[in-house]
């Protein structure tokens, strides 16, 4: 049986893609689509449009069942699937929307380094990240938190370990949220949860999770790279990490604790990977609790990394970071559910907004937005593929009129891991990327061979959507030259 997607795909325009709700039974909105014609290509050859229909079935959605270019497949919901409900009307929260690794997420790191200073270094410096991050399957850290420490870092995220000496007070302002989500609830996380978390936080994982040395190498908005404090020519460092062991436990304890809630509420789902349970309810509220709190250990875990990330530069290049310029410049959750308000028949109501391998993208002014970026809009994080680049992209107002103030999260894989390690026989990968200019270090006997460029698709395609649809801007390109991975 074949793996591609059968099903009807209506093109909107160039760059939108319709699910019609009458293409299967109990859709409640049509299905769409961000991607251009050379995108849906690909995307028809797994089974995520078929995700998105039946994300469409999901009680109290609103608008539509939508997914951004970087669109595959996924468990329940397609990863880069968008989607929200409305509790008044019985919108429901799924784990499926949310994702394992909740609140896996992106910081960006500017400095004021320029290549030239850096280049003869990177070797030495890669070395040197790959020695103090540490990183790979189930690998622990440096930094350990008791129980108590624990629980406190669950309910506060962010601003516990930066009062606790892993960062700057600065790093709060630029962080989705001040790093923190409201209404985390340790209690609801179980102790086997605590305990695939204790000693991870600070770890940068395995699988797509990275550490990259970049370069700015092109600026299409000058005035937003000057706010964001980017450069041509300078060094930036992207993290790409989440909530480790201890998340991972949340959706797999939420997964069995909500398995009959379908049939208690009279939910009706195609694919039992979408099991959810009322907003409003015991359950809901129980996974919505857990899950905030996996968000904010998450968000701790990338501070305490960026705070290592410094030590290091500090170390290569023997000054201070404050001194190579290294403020955050964003962070941005890619795996979470958040109540946010929009505008629903003429009324403003609080939505349960799923995003599932896709990032916040608030256009200017919007209220939730740092000061000094009220004037340009959020910063979007997109991670290419270790051989080619990243993109920076701020939020526009067609955000917020389209895609509930999403956007995507990365390039988007095209190939499995398995298919893309086979691929890799006989090649040297790191001799690959060193080719390329990136020196390549990797925990993990597969790793550099599971995330080869040719692996994913290209980022600039990906992104190119997205700015000719109105959702978000194009500001500036990243060339990787360094990373380290699981």
């Amino acid at each position: 049986m074949s793996d591609a997607y059968t099903g009807p795909l209506e093109r909107v325009d160039a760059w939108r893609w319709r699910i019609p709700k009458s293409y299967k039974p109990g859709m409640r909105v049509d299905g769409l689509i961000f991607a251009s014609e050379a995108l849906i290509a690909h995307i028809r050859k797994d089974k995520s449009p078929e995700q998105v229909a039946n994300v469409a079935t999901l009680p109290g959605i609103v608008r539509h069942s939508m997914a951004m270019p970087d669109i595959h497949w996924g468990y329940g919901f397609p990863i880069g699937g968008v989607a929200a409900t409305d509790p008044r009307a019985g919108g429901v929260i799924s784990p499926g929307g949310v994702g394992y690794d909740i609140n896996c997420g992106v910081r960006l790191i500017r400095t004021n380094i320029p290549w030239k200073r850096a280049e003869k270094r990177i070797e030495k410096l890669v070395e040197t990240l790959f020695d103090t991050v540490p990183c790979g399957v189930g690998r622990g850290g440096r930094v350990k938190f008791g129980t108590k420490e624990m629980t406190r870092l669950l309910e506060r995220g962010s601003p516990f370990v930066v009062a606790e000496g892993f960062g700057w007070d600065s790093d709060l302002d630029v962080t989705e949220g001040g790093g923190r989500i409201d209404g985390a609830r340790p209690d609801f996380v179980s102790e086997t949860a605590y305990q695939r978390g204790e000693g991870q936080c600070g770890t940068l994982g395995s699988g797509n999770h990275f550490l990259e040395v970049q370069v700015v190498e092109r600026v299409d908005d000058e005035a937003a790279a000057r706010v964001l404090g980017l450069e041509e020519g300078r060094l930036t460092v992207m993290i790409h990490s989440g909530s480790r062991g201890l998340g991972y436990q949340v959706c797999e304890d939420a997964l069995l604790e909500l398995r009959d809630a379908p049939r208690k509420y009279g939910i009706d789902l195609p694919d039992r990977q979408l099991v959810c349970a009322p907003v409003n309810s015991p359950e809901g509220e129980r996974y919505l609790g857990a899950m905030r709190a996996a968000a904010n250990f998450a968000w701790s875990n990338r501070q305490i990394m960026t705070h290592l990330a410094r030590e290091a530069f500090s170390q290569v290049f023997e000054s201070p970071a404050e001194q190579l310029g290294m403020t955050l410049v964003y962070d941005v959750a890619h795996n979470i559910a958040k109540m946010e308000p929009y505008e629903v028949d003429g009324k403003v109501v609080p939505l349960c907004v799923h995003r599932k391998g896709a990032t916040r993208a608030f256009p200017p002014g919007h209220p939730e937005l740092p000061d000094r970026y009220r004037s340009i809009g959020q910063p979007v994080l997109v991670p290419g593929d270790m051989g080619r680049a990243s993109w920076v992209l701020v939020g526009r107002e067609g955000s917020m009129l389209e895609t509930f103030g999403s956007c995507c999260h990365g390039a988007g894989r095209q190939m499995s891991r398995g298919a893309a390690i086979r691929a890799s026989k006989g090649r040297n990968i790191r001799k690959e990327l060193l080719s390329r200019g990136v020196v390549a270090r990797s925990r993990g006997r597969t790793g550099l061979e599971e995330e080869q460029p040719d692996a994913y698709k290209d980022v600039n395609d990906v992104v190119d959507v997205l700015h000719e649809a109105g959702i978000s801007r194009r500001v500036a390109r990243l060339k990787p030259v360094g990373v380290i991975k699981g």
